[in-house]
């Protein structure tokens, strides 16, 4: 199971928050470091507000685009 951490973007779905997560991938030729993003719907059981930092974890999917759940708040 992939689990990530990420920044809630948005919170304003009824049951789901969108969570931005970055990560690095290095160029192949240029073996510079570029920083990605990317945004993922997640089931908000919790409550997460927007801003705070939180850990997702992959579970299976709960409609077409949610496949992942809030499991915790960091800050």
């Amino acid at each position: 199971m992939k689990t990530f951490q990420g920044i809630v973007i948005a919170d304003k779905m009824n049951k789901a928050a969108t969570v931005e997560i970055k990560f690095a991938k290095i160029h192949p030729l240029y073996k510079k470091r570029l920083i990605s993003k990317r945004k993922i719907h997640a089931q908000n059981e919790i409550g997460a507000k927007m801003g705070q930092k939180v850990i997702i974890k992959e579970c299976r999917p709960i409609s077409k685009t949610v496949a992942f759940k809030i499991m915790e708040v960091l800050s």
